[in-house]
């Protein structure tokens, strides 16, 4: 599939879904995955056959190496997901099957901060000089990817206390299901689940909210 698509043309969630090799999930802006590698040794070696591959399609994601993991984060230059992402993903896959790492879906999750609020604008320039990040788009970003984006949700203006802010945590499209599960059998509640497999809202015993979101139901990438 990828071979025959524009490398600059974006692609819809569902054509990311069909052309991505098990074990990436596709998280906003970005396919990730993480490959368990047993030990430093095999993880480093993996990170070098990456970077040679990257360095020779000139197109460089982002590498974690931990122990016992190699967490690849692929870049995305043109605001999304395009075959050049799907290419690379293939062949970290290649390299991982020959080192015996497998990648675990269930491992990959994103998380983003959400803040209901009526007025966006007006703390956007705040949050990005105290986290040191950037604002545009409607939300503060970390161009090094050390903190969560913040995004903020409409709110209507308030003076009474109340929860505003609120976890968004993205998971492979086929562990979303099981992440809610989970979270329900840990004692959570389903406050909403209108939108699903989009995005489902839970919450604790305290009543404060979050959500496990996928990109499965959505039209962009």
């Amino acid at each position: 599939m990828s071979e025959q698509t524009d490398p600059k043309q974006t692609l819809t969630a569902d054509e990311v879904a069909a052309a991505t090799p098990p074990g990436w999930a596709h998280v906003p802006g970005r396919i990730r995955a993480v490959f368990a590698t047993g030990d430093f040794a095999t993880g480093l070696a993996l990170v070098d056959r990456i970077g040679a591959a990257a360095e020779e399609a000139d197109h460089h994601p982002d590498v974690v190496l931990t122990y016992p993991t190699v967490t690849g984060l692929s870049s995305h230059d043109v605001g999304g997901i395009t075959s050049r992402d799907i290419d690379l993903a293939r062949r970290i896959t290649g390299y991982a099957d020959e080192a015996g790492a497998t990648a675990d879906p269930g491992a990959v999750t994103q998380v983003e901060l959400g803040l209901d609020t009526w007025a966006g604008e007006e703390v956007q320039p705040f949050l990005a000089a105290l986290l040191g990040g950037s604002a545009g788009d409607g939300e503060v970003s970390d161009p090094a990817g050390l903190y969560p984006t913040v995004w903020f949700q409409d709110a209507e203006e308030h003076e009474a206390p109340r929860q505003r802010w609120h976890l968004d945590v993205w998971v492979h499209r086929d562990e979303a299901r099981a992440r809610v599960d989970a979270v329900l059998a840990a004692g959570g509640t389903l406050v909403d689940d209108a939108e699903a497999p989009s995005f489902w809202v839970l919450a604790d015993a305290q009543g404060n909210r979050a959500c496990v979101c996928s990109t499965e139901g959505r039209r962009g990438a």
